[in-house]
């Protein structure tokens, strides 16, 4: 019978630094900005001493970038919204912090509530709208960081006509 344990035959992997990958300082991939936005929603004390509300136009506020990425903080008192736009050529993270937003595209409308994540490439269109009688908070990250939003025009988005359906 062999006594020998795995350690004493391989040695600690722990002392094999070669092996072992560094921890990334930022993210790179599709999964390490949703793991972010997910991070930076669930420690409040990052972002909700900075939340104002502005009755005339949305609030928004840069939290953090990072190598090609910028994290945004918006605010949404009832009836503002985006208007209908896609991120140029950034892709995206849309978490909501607090309260319900509405997201309205081609394909349908859905409620997006506290929790609540959307991934988006470039390119993709849609409209984000408060239509709750309570403010609202989302957070967004972009890759890379946001230098246009290009507006589009209503037919692109049939949804409109159904407000707070989920279709898609």
């Amino acid at each position: 019978m062999n006594s020998d344990s795995d350690l004493q035959i391989a040695g600690d992997i722990l002392e094999v630094t070669h092996l072992l990958q560094t921890p990334r300082e930022h993210p790179a991939t599709v999964a390490e900005f949703v793991g972010l936005a997910r991070t930076l929603a669930e420690d409040r004390s990052q972002w909700e001493h900075l939340v104002r509300y502005d009755a005339t136009s949305r609030w928004y506020h840069r939290l953090r970038t990072g190598p090609g990425y910028e994290v945004w903080l918006l605010s949404w008192v009832p009836g503002q919204g985006s208007g209908l736009h896609d991120h140029g050529r950034s892709s995206g993270v849309l978490t909501v912090l607090d309260g319900t937003l509405t997201e309205r595209t081609e394909r349908g409308t859905r409620a997006l509530r506290a929790g609540a994540q959307r991934v988006f490439a470039p390119g993709y269109v849609h409209e984000v709208v408060n239509d709750a009688l309570e403010p609202a908070v989302s957070l967004h990250i972009y890759y890379p960081g946001l230098t246009e939003m290009p507006m589009h025009t209503a037919p692109h988005c049939e949804a409109r006509s159904a407000p707070g359906v989920v279709t898609a």
